[in-house]
């Protein structure tokens, strides 16, 4: 089904790998094809709550495929414009998507790599990965990967880490909000399942979705709209099964086995 990705599931979480070693697990339209076909096909599948999105190789993604874009410099607007969006469409699915998606880190993050990153929920990142946007370094622009980056940081922060195209470290990249929590190569598998274990049995799959979709919605509206649309969606969680099921067991003092 796939060629440059691999898709698994097992125990209610999806993994998805990038699958292109030998170029650094660089983006082009097939590649992102398949990535939304995956995400897509876990969006689907009820029996997955969580996504985690990792990398073969020695990079996680160096972004776009450079020989690729050189290839675009001959397409008109129009053509160039439908590729854009092809790349926005993965991203916005990501970002928008109802499971939890995780970014399992263990190689440099560049670009729309570093974008990559920057939309998941959660990222967990070895010490040796670098991280940065250096489009502005070869005539291009971080476009697309700026509207989350500007969501994850603060506009100063952005600003350094899009307008020099500098490389920051793992640590460095937890400070920019990028990501979560850095950890040894040989224990972030452990890390990142532990995590996971936490979400599979501690948190209600509906409340995932729900908190996860108002946290995008809310950041569009005015404070009036937020609060009420807050109200609204508070009023119907209260009648949700998750939620009875949840006080139910706290009352009674039942165990949850979500």
């Amino acid at each position: 089904m796939f060629t440059f990705i691999t898709y698994q599931v097992s125990k209610r979480v999806a993994v998805i790998t990038l699958n292109r070693p030998e170029k650094r697990n660089a983006l082009h339209p097939d590649v992102v094809s398949e990535l939304i076909t995956a995400f897509d096909t876990a969006r689907e599948d009820e029996s997955v709550k969580v996504i985690v999105l990792k990398a073969n190789g020695e990079a996680f993604c160096a972004g776009a495929d450079l020989a690729y874009l050189q290839q675009l410099q001959q397409n008109t607007f129009e053509e160039n414009l439908a590729d854009s969006r092809h790349l926005k469409r993965l991203f916005e699915l990501i970002y928008n998507h109802p499971k939890v998606v995780i970014a399992q880190i263990e190689g440099h993050a560049l670009a729309g790599g570093c974008g990559l990153a920057t939309v998941c929920d959660f990222a967990f990142a070895i010490p040796e990965a670098k991280f940065g946007f250096t489009e502005v370094k070869i005539g291009f622009i971080p476009a697309i990967v700026m509207v989350f980056l500007l969501r994850k940081t603060t506009e100063k922060k952005a600003k350094e880490l899009l307008l020099t195209g500098n490389l920051i470290s793992a640590q460095e990249a937890v400070n920019y909000g990028i990501i979560t929590k850095v950890v040894d190569k040989e224990a972030i598998a452990a890390s990142v399942n532990e995590f996971i274990s936490n979400l599979l049995h501690q948190t209600s799959a509906t409340s995932l979705t729900i908190t996860k979709q108002m946290i995008a919605a809310v950041q569009h509206l005015s404070v009036e709209e937020a609060l009420e649309y807050a109200a609204q969606q508070n009023a119907k969680a209260r009648e949700g099964a998750d939620c009875k099921k949840g006080i139910a067991a706290f009352l009674n003092k039942e165990k949850l086995n979500w």
